[in-house]
């Protein structure tokens, strides 16, 4: 290949490889989720439950649209990475091009519907009248800034294909550092900024999104040693776009069902009121945190399972699949021990409300110990991904949210002695499941004849 592309994740140690690679991915886990999490912490703290409430109903929703073009960014990694393996960066060029023609135009069709039935879906969703009004406001404002949500994912996993994870971080911290700027300014006013209230802290996320998006962008046109999109020369490519399409469908759907779960677990724990929507917004967003290294993890294994697949060394694979769950579930495990001891502690980030504490400390004892076989799940899961065969993983989602959760969920909380507790027993439930499932199927072999990418000959 006449470029250098990336990291050479097809030699040396898998370990360092692992770690390497997902360090950078975690941090910027970690920032991505502090987007939202530094909107909930203002929100929750100075505005109140019921807009920290709609905040949180308002996530599942924003889910749901983008996960179909999340499925697609995946998509397009899983192929930069086979065809980085194989060196073939002709095809990681018609790879880039094809997915921001797809990904550009998706943008402009989620964000006109969202627009269009955000308040119908929320009414759909039993969302309080107390904090609908909020919901809406923070919803239509934050959709806004979808397209730069979708930008910037695709460079990303353009890079991450290429076994750079690094360089997408650094322009996220300066966009994080930005939304923490932003928030106070936005929510309360200063000087001529007006004061917003709700609309600030979603106006503060899309103006760092936006940033983020644009120095990301910027340094993948402007750096010649990397692989980057000819636009001038641009050609749909059709074949190309069904390959996209094909890896990207189930895992968009994969995420749609999950999203939609949410969505639907979020219907039931309204139906118990403001304080368990406040206390279930606020764990979810630990519960970001707690995934967070089996994610990144989970993302490492893809990219090393993709382009060592694309290299034709599949003996390499058990050794990523072996050593993505040791390091995510001995990390996990030192997080469950954390959150299980201080779970008050702990949420009183988010709130000093005492109901949404008890509620929400009950949450963390119940569901915290189902992190670790929801990790292993994650990696097992990346190891498909890589191999490209995404449909198992969302016949899954399906079979453990909505056969599952949902059911056991609506039963469980139906229940006296248990109440809206119920419900959190079903998503402790339901995770192990998920991480059965995903294993034993890795174990059947059957993904192994799923790669996408034949290497050239040389």
């Amino acid at each position: 290949m006449s470029k250098t592309i990336g990291r050479d994740l097809t030699e040396g140690s898998i370990v360092r490889h692992l770690i390497a690679f997902s360090s950078p991915l975690l941090l910027g886990n970690v920032f991505q989720a502090l987007y939202n999490t530094v909107d909930s912490i203002w929100v929750g703290q100075f505005l109140g439950p019921e807009a920290l409430g709609a905040v949180s109903v308002s996530f599942p929703i924003t889910f749901v649209l983008i996960s179909m073009v999340m499925g697609i960014t995946m998509a397009t990694s899983v192929l930069v990475s086979q065809y980085a393996g194989a060196k073939d960066a002709g095809m990681i060029s018609r790879t880039i091009n094809n997915s921001f023609f797809i990904l550009g135009i998706a943008a402009v069709i989620f964000t006109g519907l969202g627009l269009i039935f955000s308040k119908k879906v929320l009414l759909l969703l039993n969302t309080p009248k107390n904090i609908l009004g909020y919901a809406v406001e923070y919803l239509n404002i934050y959709l806004l800034g979808l397209v730069f949500t979708f930008g910037y994912n695709v460079v990303s996993s353009v890079l991450n294909g290429l076994g750079d994870s690094k360089t997408p971080v650094k322009f996220l911290i300066i966009a994080t550092i930005t939304n923490i700027i932003l928030d106070p300014l936005l929510i309360f006013g200063f000087g001529f900024i007006p004061e917003m209230g709700i609309a600030g802290a979603a106006l503060a996320t899309i103006m760092s999104q936006a940033l983020s998006f644009l120095l990301v962008f910027r340094f993948l046109i402007k750096n010649d040693h990397l692989i980057k999109p000819d636009f001038k020369n641009f050609k749909f490519d059709r074949a190309l776009a069904w390959k996209l399409i094909k890896i990207g469908l189930p895992a968009g759907l994969q995420q749609i069902v999950v999203s939609m779960g949410l969505t639907m677990m979020t219907g039931i724990i309204n139906l118990f009121g403001s304080n368990a929507v406040a206390a279930f917004g606020a764990t979810s967003r630990l519960d970001q945190f707690a995934h967070m290294p089996a994610m990144s993890l989970g993302l490492a294994t893809s990219a090393l399972t993709g382009q060592n697949l694309g290299a034709e060394k599949h003996e390499r694979v058990k050794e990523i699949f072996k050593w993505g769950n040791i390091l995510a579930g001995g990390i996990t495990a030192l997080i469950v021990i954390l959150v299980m001891a201080f779970p008050r502690a702990i949420l009183q980030i988010f709130t000093t409300t005492p109901h949404v504490l008890d509620i929400g400390s009950r949450y963390l004892r119940i569901v915290g110990i189902s992190y670790i076989p929801f990790s292993l799940m994650f990696v097992t899961n990346g190891i498909l991904r890589g191999a490209g065969d995404t449909l198992p993983t969302m016949i899954f989602s399906i079979v453990s949210l909505w056969l599952i959760r949902i059911p056991l969920a609506r039963y469980l909380s139906s229940l006296k002695s248990l109440g809206v507790d119920g419900i959190w027993m079903a998503i402790a439930i339901s995770s192990v499941i998920s991480m059965i499932m995903s294993i034993t199927y890795y174990l059947s072999g059957k993904w192994k004849n799923k790669k996408v990418v034949t290497k050239k000959a040389q």
